[in-house]
């Protein structure tokens, strides 16, 4: 498989651009090699800047649930943008993705638009705080909520990838509010209750861990959170920047018949374009200025092209059998990865939920993964940089990081899903010799 031009790009990028990349993960720095410079998308595939096609399992980190260039999608951005990209001001458009996303979300009453996950997460916190007059929150180790300071302790995502146990250049201070428990570990959390009365304004949490893997809430955990925080006067918010339209239809909060009072969500709602929305119970919301006194502003928030791409995106996967496809053929993929693993007896743990998965390779049998701590413990990180690298010359593309999800779209066809497991196969057999 020729890379040249993949190489050349890269080689220019690093002199422009620190490590050559936008965002942390895409340099492939924790399984090596030449990250792929994409020329474009179409469907479930995507073309590098040497003409190699891959099925794509990234998908943008997860918004392109009906796949690359879906032809609603791009006509709604095309027709929008004929009458300008932004305006600074209210537009219908956002009211009509505002109703549609609260119908189909059971806790949410209101909504504001952000431009990103970081910010939607950030918001939340910040209203948290707001509304019950407290200043700490808790956190999970292992779950990622953005880069904002406050959060970049004990992370997921990028930071579990390049092993960095916070980020210089975020004041001690910032983090002093910052509670840190297990995930799936419901006594640790009523451990820092009791260590502090009367200060926590809430805990965040995704409710998949899925920026450190995929590792699925135990039952009873998510409930478990909701009702140890309103026991003690604290929110609960629902991270389901990742989750939300993929876990169901609702996110994972009708999946697992939760009721947060906040929820973050990103992703899927722009259609692929730059969006963030945090939203909840009315009389939470309404603490937003310039409704409440608690301000959060954004020049960009609503724009028109991500509001249309919204839109036309969720307008298509709510259309019956949609999602129930998507999911459908994402347990065909998984099931075969178990089964071809199973085969070559590889010990793995994968997890799947509606459109979304997640695979570890394991360091021994019998291990389990349910928390940050046994995912650093047990993940095999070389053997999969060995498999990402062997699936990638085949035409498959993962994402480049052992603690990171994988997503399918609508566009994604049972022979992509015969020729991936056809792959897996091949790959084992490479790495295993």
């Amino acid at each position: 498989m020729n890379i040249s031009n993949s190489e050349a790009l890269f080689k220019q990028a690093r002199q422009l651009i620190p490590g050559g990349v936008n965002s942390p993960v895409r340099a492939f720095g924790s399984v090596g090699g030449t990250p792929r410079f994409i020329q474009k998308g179409q469907g479930a595939y995507i073309w590098d800047a040497d003409g190699n096609r891959y099925i794509d399992y990234v998908l943008s980190w997860g918004p392109l649930v009906l796949g690359h260039a879906h032809p609603d999608v791009v006509a709604a951005i095309q027709r929008t943008a004929a009458n300008g990209t932004s305006y600074g001001a209210p537009t219908e458009l956002e009211n009509q993705l505002a109703e549609l996303v609260i119908s189909m979300v059971p806790s949410i009453e209101m909504i504001r638009f952000v431009n990103s996950g970081t910010e939607a997460c950030m918001s939340a916190l910040r209203l948290a705080r707001a509304y019950t007059g407290r200043e700490k929150i808790i956190k999970f180790a292992g779950n990622y909520h953005g880069h904002a300071d406050m959060m970049l302790v004990q992370a997921g995502s990028g930071v579990a990838t390049f092993g960095l146990p916070d980020s210089p250049g975020v004041p001690a201070g910032t983090t002093e509010n910052t509670l840190i428990a297990p995930y799936n570990d419901l006594d640790a959390v009523r451990s820092l209750f009791e260590a502090n009365p009367d200060s926590i304004a809430a805990a965040i949490v995704e409710p998949i861990a899925a920026n450190m893997g995929f590792v699925l809430p135990e039952q009873g955990y998510l409930q478990g959170l909701i009702d140890i925080c309103h026991e003690h006067g604290a929110l609960l918010i629902l991270d389901e920047v990742m989750t939300g339209f993929r876990a169901s239809t609702g996110g994972a909060q009708q999946a697992f018949n939760l009721d947060p009072d906040i929820t973050c969500l990103g992703k899927v709602i722009g259609g692929g374009l730059p969006v963030g929305a945090y939203a909840g119970k009315r009389d939470i919301m309404q603490k937003v200025a310039p409704a409440g006194t608690m301000y959060q502003a954004g020049t960009l928030s609503g724009n028109p092209l991500a509001m249309a791409a919204g839109l036309a995106t969720l307008t298509e996967l709510r259309r019956v059998g949609v999602f129930d496809q998507i999911a459908g053929r994402t347990k065909q993929l998984t099931d075969g990865i178990c089964h071809v693993m199973a085969e070559f007896e590889v010990p793995i743990q994968v997890g799947q939920v509606g459109a979304m998965f997640g695979f570890y390779f394991l360091k021994q049998p019998g291990a389990i993964i349910r928390d940050y701590a046994s995912a650093k413990q047990y993940a095999d990180t070389d053997r999969f940089a060995q498999f990402f690298h062997a699936m990638l010359e085949q035409g498959v593309y993962l994402a480049p990081s052992q603690f990171e999800a994988g997503f399918l779209s609508s566009a994604h066809t049972d022979e992509d899903i015969q020729f991936t497991l056809n792959a897996v196969r091949k790959a084992l057999q490479q790495i295993l010799s």
